[in-house]
């Protein structure tokens, strides 16, 4: 069984895909990249700025389903220039302060809406 997750504290699906899906014992987000809840507009900054979004939608997400940070297990980052590699583990980090999820960092061409970050999480129920 299946259960979709959605939220209007994080942005709407802008595909045919659910913002997250809890499924055997895990639930299982959709990336997120920093787009802002309500109006849809990429936020404007820094990819300081734009991971602190990305990390808010995360949390909206999670709380929708009732778990926070603490349930994540791996996490998936993309990024557009390695070289925001510093930068993203400063704001990412500050939302892991004991136990850390597992994760996986790459880089890519590009993400959707010319974001500079998109980050995928799985979070134990």
């Amino acid at each position: 069984m299946k259960q979709i997750v959605a939220t209007d504290k994080a942005p709407k699906a802008i595909g045919p895909y659910s913002q997250a899906v809890k499924a055997g014992g895990f639930l299982f987000l959709s990336g997120q990249i920093p787009l802002i809840p309500g109006t849809g507009e990429l936020a404007e900054g820094d990819i300081r700025t734009q991971t602190a979004q990305v990390m808010a939608n995360i949390g909206g997400v999670l709380a929708e389903a009732g778990l926070g940070f603490g349930a994540i297990v791996k996490t998936t980052i993309f990024l557009t220039d390695l070289a925001h590699f510093a930068a993203v583990n400063e704001v990412y980090g500050g939302y892991f302060a004991d136990n850390p999820p597992a994760r996986s960092t790459v880089e890519v061409k590009g993400l959707p809406r010319g974001a500079m970050v998109e980050i995928e999480v799985v979070a134990a129920v």
